[in-house]
């Protein structure tokens, strides 16, 4: 193919997976993780002119979300500046632009799950920087899509399912918050996703892509824990006892609903959304035949 895709961040979870499969696609693709500064418009004007992209999927992101509550500048930087600087670079020479986001720009109630066009209502450091990087993308002339996510996990990288899974095999109990609610994803069938999208070049504007289906930290736990048995990843079942937001506090506030969703993304491009749960077999079926990271 003769796509020359960028991939910002690409030594992430997402980064990872997304350049692993568009490998297998036969996309020519040019990684960069730390090595390029995105908030450095000569940085990235020089990284262009070598490379020549023609479509960028920036996967760079500040993630830490309890340490952005404190860690505000360097949050800010990567998840605001960083898009800020891309979109003013990239729109001039009319590469187009994948940008990921988050749930975090959103807080919403069940059971609505939440539209690409609800208002932004961010309740962290986190998503307040992630919001301010979708409208300097927005505000930057560059033909862009914005593709919210959440509740990431796969093969590359430290996620909730590895952390259940290492708690489970090790601990003789487990607490876990019950009452948010949200969409558990697989990195591999949202690198499926982006590819589609960019494929089309066309539609830009802002999506959700998620696993279908919704579900609670706590059944989520409770299926990590059934399918890690059934696959011999565990050797051992233990309790796991749901406890409230309120008692489970955290320095950055979570949203309680961040469901998203897909319809926009499904109706515009086709994409296929999983249930989160067919998704989870298949990711702890592929994690038992992997060797650890």
């Amino acid at each position: 193919m003769n796509e020359k895709i960028w991939i910002t961040g690409a030594k992430g979870m997402l980064g990872q997976e997304l350049s692993a499969l568009a490998s297998q696609h036969s996309y020519h693709t040019i990684l960069s993780d730390i090595e390029v500064d995105i908030t450095n418009e000569s940085s990235v004007e020089s990284f262009i002119e070598k490379h020549q992209p023609s479509v960028l999927v920036n996967c760079a992101a500040y993630t830490a979300v309890d340490l952005a509550e404190t860690e505000k500048d360097l949050n800010y930087k990567i998840n605001a500046t960083g898009p800020q600087v891309l979109g003013k670079v990239l729109a001039p020479k009319n590469i187009p632009i994948l940008h990921i986001s988050t749930d975090y720009v959103l807080n919403g109630k069940s059971p609505n799950p939440l539209r690409p066009s609800d208002a932004y209502s961010p309740v962290n450091e986190y998503g307040k920087a992630k919001m301010q990087g979708e409208l300097f993308l927005k505000e930057s002339g560059a033909s862009v899509w914005i593709l919210r996510t959440a509740w990431l996990y796969g093969i590359h990288g430290k996620n909730f399912v590895k952390t259940m899974l290492h708690l489970m095999q090790n601990k003789e109990e487990l607490r876990v918050i019950h009452d948010q609610f949200g969409n558990p994803t697989w990195t591999l069938n949202l690198a499926e996703a982006i590819l589609q999208i960019i494929q089309s070049k066309s539609h830009f504007g802002t999506y959700h892509y998620t696993g279908d289906g919704i579900t609670s930290w706590y059944d989520f736990a409770k299926a990590i824990q059934e399918l890690g048995l059934q696959y011999g990843l565990l050797s051992k079942s233990i309790p796991i006892h749901p406890v409230s937001s309120s008692e489970f506090v955290t320095p950055a506030k979570r949203p309680l609903w961040s469901a998203l969703s897909k319809t926009e993304v499904q109706e515009t491009f086709g994409v296929q959304v999983p249930h989160w749960k067919e998704a989870l077999k298949k990711y702890i079926q592929l994690e038992s035949t992997h060797a650890p990271d």
